[in-house]
């Protein structure tokens, strides 16, 4: 199982598209087009933060627990970069003190249920798509959803500059699995089909060594 990470527009949708086909596996996508909260969240962020962030947590998990009862699995977004997002709602005020306590509380509830729920008890692999804010923005207005917009929003600017910052940290403190970050400034495997093959030979390489490194604990 490998869960992808990153940030807006980083290219983890295109990523995992290209996993599953490469690895003959199946993809798990984040629920956006056909969430009817996200464009709520973006015209009224204090009000909706919260109810966004429950959502998403819902899907996430219902989607982890079932990637975790099989093999061959890839998925766009995952359950531990949960608290990140709303973390940085919730500095930017978005969300009351209650509410990120009820938050902590489910998330912590949800992570220790996790392990038990299928027989795999963590990813194989994080893959970490790293991109610069100059990329995020060009890519999020390239997909062209409206409510992404900073035309739409003046100050998603300072969100989007933050939100690439914290994940930075974000994958430095990851410790649930093995983990590799791959450069999408310099790869650009969305467009460029000799840097997709890099790509995808890169994560393959990592899986080999993921791989013997545990027949050699084994013995």
């Amino acid at each position: 199982m490998i869960v992808l990470a990153g940030t807006i527009g980083a290219g983890k949708s295109s990523l995992t598209k290209m996993i599953a086909e490469h690895f003959d596996s199946q993809a798990f996508y984040e629920s956006i087009d056909d969430n009817e909260v996200l464009p709520l969240f973006y015209a009224n962020p204090e009000q909706y933060a919260f109810l966004l962030q429950i959502y998403f947590l819902n899907k996430r998990f219902a989607s982890i627990k079932q990637a975790m009862q099989e093999d061959n699995n890839v998925l766009d977004r995952s359950i531990y970069e949960d608290s990140l997002l709303f973390h940085l709602n919730a500095d930017l005020g978005r969300a009351t003190k209650t509410e990120v306590q009820v938050y902590d509380e489910l998330l912590a509830n949800m992570m220790e249920e996790l392990p038990h729920a299928a027989y795999k008890k963590h990813p194989d692999l994080l893959v970490h798509i790293r991109v610069s804010f100059d990329t995020m923005l060009e890519r999020i207005e390239k997909r062209g959803r409206a409510y992404e917009q900073l035309a739409f929003d003046p100050s998603l600017y300072d969100y989007y500059k933050e939100l690439n910052r914290r994940y930075d940290q974000w994958y430095e403190e990851y410790n649930e699995s093995p983990k590799i970050q791959i450069d999408g400034d310099q790869f650009n495997f969305v467009e460029d089909p000799e840097a997709k093959q890099q790509v995808l030979q890169m994560i393959k390489g990592k899986l080999e060594e993921i791989r013997q490194e545990e027949e050699i604990a084994i013995f």
